[in-house]
């Protein structure tokens, strides 16, 4: 048995949770409720995403491209000449 638990602090009146595939065309419960200490859960929230970025970060570090000097010419862009 999977079980999703997610410690949001909601933005708006609608959320998006995305399932395993396992779950689909099972019977599933969702429960939403306003817990205690929401703001220390708030900072949880967000040192584990930071944890997230960094670890992503760690991943593609490899792949980043400096792009901080590059010039774009429409012109040459759109040049079908050659």
């Amino acid at each position: 048995m999977e079980l999703i638990r997610e410690i949001i602090v909601p933005t708006g009146n609608s959320y998006t949770l995305n399932l395993p595939d396992e779950m689909i065309g099972k019977q599933v419960e969702v429960i939403a409720f306003e817990i205690d200490n929401a703001s220390q859960n708030a900072d949880v929230e967000i040192m584990a995403r930071e944890q997230k970025v960094n670890q992503i970060r760690e991943v593609f570090k490899d792949c980043l491209v400096d792009l901080s000097n590059f010039k774009f010419d429409r012109d040459e862009a759109n040049n079908y000449d050659g």
